[in-house]
């Protein structure tokens, strides 16, 4: 981080831990932009206001510059946070720091020493605990693929091997860089050689699909669109880019795991089972599911109850619409309604940021497996399917990247202020 100081002399000393807490402030915020550079800008740009001071940004997925002017003098701090989802309780404890900085009930030192304490703060859960729920976030998800049992089984091993790998990555380097290549090879090769040995248990790729839930980028691919749409094109494109990159190490890494097992392309067929899961385990399923988003990404337990009621309401709605209007309405629906009510809770005290209630309620709307199934089926030789689903692929990410916009739009307040 480098910042451009002046002489100290006067006000320069609050010039100068202003600037230092904007920068760290959006270093922070942009480590958690899960929802796109529009709410980084927002946020510091509103604290420094808070503080009588502005605040001009330029920010990209991995960096932002942002400009200070206040008490006379001009600043500019650089920053770089690589942008992820993994430490969501910083981003809620974050909400009421920037409440009281916003209404002026904390002072600028105050403020640095709340924000020093967030970036201190140590994850919430245990290694094991978010390895529970990287394996319950999968298996919950599983049902989706295809309602047997033999799908849920088996993703509870294939999520183990995944779910291993996301926890020792936090402590080898090396292997968080080409993480989801590794985690695709690996549940590749146990899927063709253990379980993908007969049609009726399925395709393999719905087999592998749920263990690799949690490495499908669709909250990237989500945001991309939703940062295009708002005009922050550079941002936009380069996190578009980076979706499609890392779906593309999912690919390969099937593509490698068929070659090692030498398997013919077309085992990669897409077939499902037929489904012999009773409907009280499909509405449990979505249970599992939110327990394992709030062990895996590292959300409060205390906010479970009103993720799991987004949850509901948003397959409700979603199944609902889609029976009336077809897949892509009924997800436009579904993430109108998510947007709007996710924005509306967001908006009151003492409630979690939109990012938080937003996330699991999303996942459920399942973006990124139609880019990881359209590229099997391609490499399957299975062409016309495979165009299929990643013609899919873009309407429905389109499709929700709209739908919580057009929420979040239709709780704005009459006079436009969030």
């Amino acid at each position: 981080m480098s910042v451009d100081v002046g002489s100290p002399a006067g006000a320069a000393d609050t010039h100068e831990v202003l600037t230092a807490f904007l920068g760290r402030l959006a270093q922070l915020l942009l480590r958690n932009s899960g929802e796109g550079a529009e709410q980084v800008e927002s946020a510091v740009r509103t604290a420094a206001r808070a503080f009588g001071a502005t605040a001009d940004l330029v920010v990209l997925p991995e960096a932002a510059s942002v400009a200070v002017s206040s008490h006379g003098r001009n600043s500019t701090v650089n920053v770089r946070a690589f942008p992820e989802v993994f430490r969501l309780d910083q981003l809620a404890a974050l909400k009421p720091l920037l409440e009281d900085v916003e209404n002026g009930r904390t002072t600028l030192r105050e403020a640095d020493r709340r924000l020093a304490a967030v970036e201190r703060a140590p994850a919430p859960y245990p290694w094991w605990l978010k390895f529970a729920g990287i394996v319950l976030f999968c298996v919950g998800f599983a049902p989706l693929m295809q309602p047997t049992w033999y799908e849920v089984w088996t993703t509870a091993v294939l999520a183990s091997i995944g779910g291993g790998l996301a926890v020792a990555s936090e402590r080898l380097p090396r292997l968080a860089a080409v993480l989801p290549l590794i985690a695709s090879i690996t549940v590749s090769l146990v899927t063709l050689e253990a379980f993908a040995r007969t049609p009726a248990h399925g395709g393999p790729v719905l087999l592998m699909l749920p263990a690799l839930f949690f490495y499908v980028p669709g909250d990237y691919l989500s945001a991309a669109t939703a940062e295009l749409a708002a005009g922050f094109l550079s941002t936009g494109a380069v996190r578009l880019v980076y979706a499609v990159f890392l779906l593309l190490q999912l690919y390969v890494g099937v593509v490698i795991g068929l070659l090692i097992t030498g398997r013919s392309r077309h085992a990669l067929f897409d077939v499902a089972a037929h489904g012999d899961l009773p409907r009280w385990a499909l509405f449990l399923a979505w249970i599992v599911f939110t327990v394992g988003t709030v062990l895996a990404f590292a959300m409060p337990w205390r906010l479970l109850t009103r993720l799991l009621l987004l949850v509901y309401l948003t397959v409700g709605v979603q199944t609902a619409a889609t029976k009336l209007i077809g897949e892509v309405g009924g997800t436009f629906v579904g993430a109108v309604v998510l947007g709007l009510a996710a924005t509306l809770l967001a908006r009151r005290p003492g409630q979690p940021p939109r990012l938080l209630l937003l996330l699991p309620g999303f996942f459920t709307l399942t973006v990124g497996s139609l880019g990881m199934r359209g590229l099997t089926a391609l490499a399957g030789g299975y062409v016309i399917a495979g165009f299929q689903d990643l013609g899919k692929l873009v309407t429905i990410v389109v499709a929700i990247a709209a739908g919580l916009l057009l929420g979040a739009v239709l709780a704005q307040r009459p006079h436009g202020h969030h």
